[in-house]
């Protein structure tokens, strides 16, 4: 009777496993009550709590079911070059191509990714652990879960974790640091109205940008080019069908994928680490200075133009797409309603998109 109970699960619990469940409870209750990234804390949450059930062998290499999703879409990178994918399906680049200006904003909120780099340097992580966490601060998931692929795949849970975690908050982080770097004067600025877009812009700007980032940073090349031909599929007008399925059935499925692996990789054995603290603790360093390095550069570029920025746009320059954006908005419309900031914040919140996978490529280029 004794030899049965033994190999029940509940006999191996461990308060580690009790812990990891915990942590399983409340990414799926804030998902679920605030409706906090939802389509991805769900299946993170459903996957941390079975990947610490004892004696299911889900992670065990080569058998096991969670481990194959897991091998076989983040290992081999399939996943995430598909959720860009549908990501660039979903993404227009008009407000950007309006205003170019705004390429510059996007490229200025990685400004925290380096912060962080270098910081998690000073705290002991080697050059390919620092480049993962300081990507967490571009708060674009799949391109935090592809980087650290490639350079420092034991910190995947805790990388991930923290990048969905500070894309669900920005609602919360972002305005505090909004209002302390501007005045009321400045969040009151009044954009004109972008001028409309081609559709032959939109048909060349996916095209041209592929080839001049990938000839530049190659290491790019496969979230890069994803994202641009789904923009592609989006913009031509003759694959609908297409553009619906990289947008829909296709993303929906893979994101099902990403969060249930990304789950499968926080066991209580990997994941109840000193070291985890401190990836959540630069993390979110690395997405304050990107948020604030945002707003400094729009401030600081009003110096030299003639129809000035709204500041807070700046802050969409992290890649949280399309939340960043709707945060300048709630913020710019708590100062002045009448003032509408949300497509101008599209511009630099997709070109953050952008400024993230370049960096990403740079880091896997030079640590990988």
């Amino acid at each position: 009777m004794s030899d049965m109970i033994m190999t029940t699960g509940v006999a191996n619990l461990t308060i580690g496993n009790l812990v990891m469940w915990l942590i399983a409870f409340l990414f799926i209750y804030l998902a679920i009550t605030k409706n906090y990234e939802p389509l991805l804390l769900v299946p993170i949450g459903f996957g941390i709590l079975i990947v610490n059930l004892p004696l299911t062998s889900l992670m065990e290499e080569g058998e096991g079911l969670l481990w194959k999703f897991y091998h076989y879409g983040l290992e081999w990178e399939v996943i995430p070059p598909l959720i860009f994918l549908g990501l660039g399906a979903l993404t227009d680049f008009g407000p950007m191509i309006a205003n170019p200006k705004t390429l510059i904003l996007g490229a200025g909120a990685q400004f925290g990714v380096y912060v962080s780099f270098f910081g998690a340097l000073l705290m002991g992580f080697n050059i390919p652990e620092a480049c993962s966490i300081g990507i967490i601060g571009g708060a674009d998931g799949p391109t935090t879960i592809y980087t650290t692929v490639h350079l420092a795949p034991h910190l995947l849970g805790a990388t991930a974790v923290a990048a969905y975690s500070y894309m669900s908050l920005v609602p919360i982080i972002q305005p505090p640091i909004m209002r302390l770097l501007t005045t009321e004067k400045e969040r009151k600025i009044k954009m004109r109205q972008l001028r409309p877009v081609s559709k032959k812009e939109k048909i060349l700007f996916p095209l041209v940008t592929v080839l001049v980032i990938c000839l530049i940073v190659p290491a790019s090349a496969p979230l890069m080019a994803m994202f641009m031909l789904g923009n592609l599929f989006r913009e031509c007008g003759v694959v609908r069908r297409l553009a619906d399925t990289a947008a829909n059935e296709l993303m929906n499925i893979v994101t099902i994928l990403l969060g249930i692996s990304v789950g499968a990789t926080m066991s209580a054995e990997s994941f109840l680490k000193p070291q985890v603290i401190f990836v959540f603790i630069m993390g979110l360093v690395a997405f304050a200075f990107s948020t604030a390095a945002g707003i400094m550069l729009a401030k600081f570029m009003n110096l030299f133009v003639k129809e000035k920025i709204n500041p807070l746009i700046g802050s969409a320059g992290v890649s949280a797409v399309p939340m960043a954006a709707r945060v300048s908005q709630v913020v710019g419309a708590r100062a002045d309603p009448k003032n509408f900031l949300l497509m101008h914040a599209m511009g630099p919140n997709v070109a953050g998109v952008i400024g993230t996978v370049v960096a990403a490529g740079v880091f896997i280029a030079l640590a990988g």
